[in-house]
């Protein structure tokens, strides 16, 4: 059986007949795709799963990643957190850094083709090569562009204003410039490990080595060990809600050794957890992910309390596995919860913690949430309605002549 059709018993047939009726369209297209990492983050993910899908409707799809010093690194990161409007000190230097590296890069990469696609800042400078080729050049972030840095968008919006179109994952992250934008939301792969179906067998054998209570009510965030996920304020909800029921916490973040900086607050979590017997913490590896689904499966109730989000894919994927979640209403989540319909959004530390206990005395109720919130992935987050707008997007960026205007 092809990739394609494993998706059918979960989306039906008649979305995978459009996915290869759009695929004809593009058959033996050379579509480039261009990421800083191979292994880790939105993009990588999401190509990871992409470009076979892609290849199997008879798309010529290739997957190149940048090549940078340290330099380059600490410029982009602090691009990136600029550009989200964090306060950032970014000097002429470190734009000669950024605009040196990507012009190396493009001199080393083959640019020819139909469709360049670079994801995220960190390739898009290499946007200054698009007169050596016929290629129509899309820049697709996964990043909110709402309120940057000044200075760090005087820098990029030029340069983002060459391509010939933007992707943004939801309407609020756009920026107001005068270019083709198009809203493409991002999506998690049902058929992945990370998101395939368990039976209770399974998840018992993937958790066996965590020495986890599997009979208490679990409250679980999946984030990581960085200050802007909040998890310190999820310790105090949990201790709130703890007040008035039982339940225990599971922080699920990533390895330290693996991502310094993305794990740079597990020191501060560890302190303020205090020692808790009831508060569990995980460094799990980034491919890790028969534990995260195992983790996220065995949860009661799972939070994303974050106080800076993108589009939040883990939100995405607990809801896909029918839980109920309570999370911040900020980022990419409210359009992926309706209040008290799909999932909580909350506010504070007071209203999570409200949530908490609210839910784990009205399991109905709670059942129900995690039951919508699960056909809300099923009709707009999956991996088969992402693949139909990147196509989408491709031909009407090839074909612009053919786009109907209101």
């Amino acid at each position: 059986m092809s990739r394609l059709d494993q998706h059918i018993p979960i989306v039906g047939e008649q979305a995978v007949d459009e996915l290869r009726l759009l695929g004809r369209q593009l058959q033996g297209k050379l579509m480039r795709h261009i990421s800083s990492m191979a292994v880790g983050g939105g993009a990588a993910e999401i190509l990871h799963r992409m470009v076979p899908y892609f290849r199997e409707l008879g798309i010529d799809a290739r997957w190149d990643v940048i090549k940078g010093n340290s330099d380059f690194d600490a410029v982009t990161r602090k691009l990136h957190a600029a550009l989200q409007g964090q306060p950032q000190t970014l000097t002429e230097r470190d734009f000669t850094v950024y605009r040196d590296t990507l012009a190396q890069n493009g001199a080393d990469l083959d640019l020819s083709g139909d469709l360049i696609l670079t994801h995220d800042p960190q390739p898009a400078g290499l946007i200054m090569h698009k007169n050596k080729t016929a290629a129509r050049w899309v820049w697709d972030g996964l990043l909110d562009l709402s309120a940057p840095q000044n200075e760090a968008w005087d820098f990029f919006r030029p340069l983002l204003e060459q391509y010939d179109a933007a992707i943004f994952p939801c309407p609020t992250f756009a920026p107001p410039i005068s270019m083709r934008q198009i809203l493409v939301a991002p999506s998690i792969d049902p058929l992945s490990e990370r998101n395939r179906d368990l039976t209770a067998e399974q998840v018992h054998d993937v958790l066996n080595d965590f020495e986890l209570n599997l009979e208490k009510p679990a409250v679980t965030q999946v984030a990581r060990f960085d200050p802007s996920k909040d998890a310190a304020g999820v310790i105090d909800a949990y201790r709130l809600a703890k007040k008035r029921v039982d339940c225990q916490l599971w922080l699920v973040g990533g390895d330290p050794e693996e991502d310094p900086e993305g794990n740079s607050g597990l020191a501060a979590v560890r302190e303020k957890a205090e020692n808790d017997p009831d508060i569990h913490i995980f460094e799990l590896s980034s491919t890790d992910h028969a534990a995260v689904n195992a983790l996220q499966r065995a949860s009661t109730l799972v939070l994303q309390k974050s106080i800076k989000e993108g589009f939040g894919l883990t939100v995405t994927e607990a809801l896909w596995k029918g839980k109920p979640v309570i999370a911040s209403a900020l980022g990419g989540i409210p359009l992926q919860i309706t209040h008290n319909e799909s999932g909580i959004l909350t506010h504070s530390v007071e209203g999570t913690a409200y949530w908490i206990r609210q839910l784990l005395q009205e399991p109905l109720y709670a059942k129900r949430l995690g039951e919508n919130g699960r056909q809300r992935v099923l009709d707009n987050f999956l991996l088969t309605r992402h693949l139909r707008d990147y196509l989408l997007v491709f031909l009407s960026t090839l074909h612009p002549q053919d786009i109907l205007r209101a």
